[in-house]
């Protein structure tokens, strides 16, 4: 209910970025039933991505990888590294689930990585997420991204946040966060049931405040849970 009572001052302003204009489309009439979301846009290449977002203060722009004149990545690197009062959230959205395309938009400081063939349900969450601050990535890509973040060596946050899971769910959220992502694997890994795992999972999340396993992957990671892998 929270979000749909923003007030109009308070929408959340949303560019779209894409050289499919049917694409565009789709976004546009899926975005325009949400109440507290505003499209002030939509472009079809890097460039006037960068221009629009600025002049129209957006607050979430939906980007595509592959556009002319510059490409996502370098639309995201400007908008992203670009000092302004109004900061951009910038969610990648994209057909390519590739390693090296998930670690160039984590590079250009993008915070979502959504796929279209698989991920259309999870645009308007996503913007919201992103709205906060928040990850959101496609689960197709999940693993990827966080041995990317596991490899980098993400600085570690408050660790006071992690003390109030149990061993055991730290064990299971750690196995999480190093990129072991399915609950069978986990509890292969782990030697443990599969119930166990899913159980441990609930608690992890209703205890940490984080709405799914990606959001969990990721706060394991920021609170360096992922070096405790075994």
């Amino acid at each position: 209910m929270e979000n749909s009572m923003r007030s109009r001052a308070s929408r959340i302003r949303v560019l779209i970025a894409d050289d499919n204009r049917a694409v565009r489309r789709g976004l546009r009439l899926q975005l325009d039933a949400v109440p507290d979301i505003t499209v002030i846009g939509e472009v079809s290449n890097g460039i006037d991505a960068v221009t629009v977002a600025r002049s129209e203060r957006a607050d979430v722009v939906l980007m595509d990888l592959q556009m002319t004149g510059l490409s996502g990545i370098d639309a995201t690197r400007a908008l992203v590294g670009h000092a302004s009062e109004n900061q951009v959230s910038v969610i990648i959205m994209t057909s390519f689930a590739r390693d090296g395309y998930v670690a160039d938009a984590l590079d250009a400081g993008a915070v979502g990585y959504l796929l279209k063939s698989h991920d259309s349900a999870q645009v308007v969450d996503a913007i919201y997420a992103a709205s906060r601050g928040d990850a959101v990535v496609s689960a197709r890509v999940t693993a990827s991204m966080l041995r990317e973040f596991v490899r980098r060596g993400k600085p570690r946050v408050a660790r006071d946040a992690s003390a109030m899971l149990t061993v055991a769910e730290r064990r299971v959220v750690a196995t999480l966060s190093s990129g072991i992502t399915s609950n069978e694997d986990i509890a292969l890994h782990l030697h443990l049931s599969v119930h166990t795992v899913r159980s441990q999972l609930q608690s992890a999340l209703k205890k940490s405040g984080t709405a799914d396993r990606t959001q969990l992957a990721l706060w394991g990671v920021r609170n360096d849970l992922s070096s405790e892998a075994t």
